[in-house]
């Protein structure tokens, strides 16, 4: 197979459970990695939503929910501002997307609109209820912290400085 070969830096913690994968599906860390990626393009092929939201629908959401967004004191009030308006926060990636309410069609990132998950959080003191990545409270300043709420860490951290280069087939000679 001809291809691009690539270098991917991965924490430990990560690097552990990747190779765990693999090695329950019998497969090595790169085919893992390889089958994980194709399975991600399909399924954003496949889910026909844009990767970034058509700048037409979100700037007539920006002006009518900028005041709603700013002036919310918590996420509880926040969910009950933006259900006033027709409009939900859902969970996405490590993010949030805002949804159409009752229909909940997603509609666009809430960082579109200026207002992005850390940012909410930073501000509320708290990652949104029910929200999976309860980690990026890590980010929080103070005691926040997800270490004083209980949350995990994430398995990846970003100014790690362990690589993962693997190729397919036998090592190749150094030197």
């Amino acid at each position: 197979m001809d291809g691009l070969e690539i270098t991917v830096k991965l924490a430990p913690p990560l690097l552990r459970a990747a190779r765990d994968l693999a090695a329950e599906a019998d497969v090595t860390l790169g085919q893992l990695v390889r089958d994980l990626l194709a399975r991600e393009v399909t399924r954003r092929r496949s889910a026909g939503l844009p990767v970034r939201a058509d700048e037409r629908i979100v700037a007539p959401l920006r002006a009518r929910l900028a005041p709603v967004l700013a002036a919310a004191c918590g996420w509880q009030d926040l969910a009950m501002r933006l259900r006033a308006e027709g409009f939900v926060l859902r969970g996405a990636g490590g993010g949030l997307a805002l949804h159409d309410w009752p229909a909940d069609r997603r509609l666009c990132k809430a960082s579109d609109l200026g207002f992005s998950y850390s940012r909410l959080m930073e501000r509320f003191g708290q990652p949104m209820p029910g929200q999976a990545h309860g980690w990026l409270a890590d980010r929080l300043p103070g005691p926040h912290r997800a270490g004083a709420i209980g949350h995990a860490r994430p398995l990846m951290e970003e100014d790690d400085d362990f690589d993962v280069i693997e190729r397919d087939g036998p090592p190749q000679p150094h030197g």
